[in-house]
């Protein structure tokens, strides 16, 4: 018999769940124990077990977010947040929502299913009816409704995705900006091979950048680093996120150190520094054969003169490459200078639904505004 399990914290889940991730490190009761120990204020977070007797078969993280104009606009002097514009999204899009997936991280790291042991519909069918007692529960115990149900991201390609079953719970298919990922090449066995690989261009582009750095060095940060500079690692992170249009969290300041508490050595910071103070910083997670790039933060004094976001990109590359990695997936937003390191779009579609029928007529055109299709120039590095 098929059914399904809700869980409401990391520790009730059962060991299969580990056994069943293997493949995905952000699926793994490790970093979502760090996500649930310092997740965002305004996320909270469920797991969803799909079962066929006692097997899982089926795994789910779903999390509950709050959404509210002073999470999504946090710069009120960004010129494209007007206030005609901030009221239609906050019509669609303020108050509790639910997400199938992750909101924090980009890709589809939010759900998984055996296809030999269970079918997508089956699986799905199951996940709808959690969220479905989620919902429930939520206005129970809250008095919140859920507005919106948001299934996210999936490669076109995704074989998880069932688009029948998706028509038949009438979600949009809404398409979001791409994930940049870099293949590396196989001939690849240190830094100078992909330095040795570019156009003449982009060799020369990279050594003016490494050059800017000065007296600039890049170090590893251990736990106990991170802990002593979580303040400061916060504060350079909000620099980058406050710059954003448009945001649906905001990170709390032990986060970082929590996803180094519970992934170890899974999960890297490095640390820029100019006469022993940090003015910079990048996490990366090392997720079986790709390297996830994770959140970073610069102090916007060094970061144009320095050119510090560019050297952070060409140190993300070098890592990998150096740790044989088959990929580096440096996620959505920034595309044109992500892909003057070798990162190409690999395009991504969300499905979501709202339960008033007027406002899910135009989710369309509210996710135009939150993934701007503006133009940019793909770059093309390598010969």
């Amino acid at each position: 018999m098929t059914h399904y399990k809700i869980y409401n914290k990391t520790e009730d889940l059962p060991d299969s769940w580990n056994d069943l991730t293997t493949h995905d490190v952000l699926l793994q009761p490790a970093y979502l124990k760090g996500l649930e120990s310092a997740s965002p204020n305004n996320i909270q977070c469920f797991y969803i077990g799909v079962f066929i007797n006692d097997e899982l078969v089926g795994i789910a993280l779903i999390q509950r977010v709050q959404l509210y104009l002073k999470d999504m606009f946090r710069d009120s002097g960004v010129s494209c947040v007007k206030t005609f514009v901030k009221d239609n999204l906050s019509k669609v899009l303020k108050g509790n929502i639910l997400v199938v997936g992750n909101l924090t991280h980009t890709g589809q790291h939010g759900l998984y299913f055996d296809g030999k042991k269970i079918d997508p519909n089956t699986f799905y069918n199951e996940i709808f009816k959690g969220l479905e007692e989620l919902k429930s529960k939520i206005k129970a115990e809250n008095n919140k409704t859920i507005r919106l149900v948001l299934v996210k991201d999936f490669f076109l390609n995704d074989t998880f995705i069932d688009e029948n079953f998706f028509q038949s719970k009438k979600l949009h298919k809404a398409s979001v900006q791409p994930n940049m990922i870099m293949n590396v090449l196989g001939d690849w066995s240190c830094n100078q091979d992909y330095i040795s690989c570019m156009k003449k261009k982009y060799r020369d582009r990279y050594k003016r950048a490494k050059k800017k750095l000065n007296s600039i060095t890049c170090s590893e940060m251990d736990l106990e680093m991170v802990k002593a500079n979580s303040k400061l690692i916060h504060d350079l992170y909000l620099n980058v996120s406050d710059n954003a249009k448009f945001n649906t969290f905001i990170l709390p300041e032990n986060h970082f150190y929590h996803c180094k508490l519970r992934l170890k050595e899974k999960f890297k910071v490095f640390g820029y520094y100019l006469k022993d103070e940090l003015i910079g910083f990048f996490t990366l997670i090392l997720n079986n054969n790709h390297l996830e790039t994770y959140f970073l933060g610069y102090d916007h004094e060094h970061q144009y003169p320095n050119q510090l976001y560019l050297n952070m990109l060409y140190d993300m590359a070098q890592f990998g490459i150096e740790n044989k990695f088959q990929s580096i997936v440096y996620a959505r937003t920034a595309m044109e200078i992500k892909s003057s390191v070798g990162a190409k779009p690999k395009p991504m579609v969300m499905y979501l639904k709202h339960t008033n029928i007027i406002l899910n007529a135009i989710l369309k055109q509210v996710f135009r505004f939150m993934n701007p299709s503006k133009e940019w120039e793909e770059r093309h590095p390598f010969d």
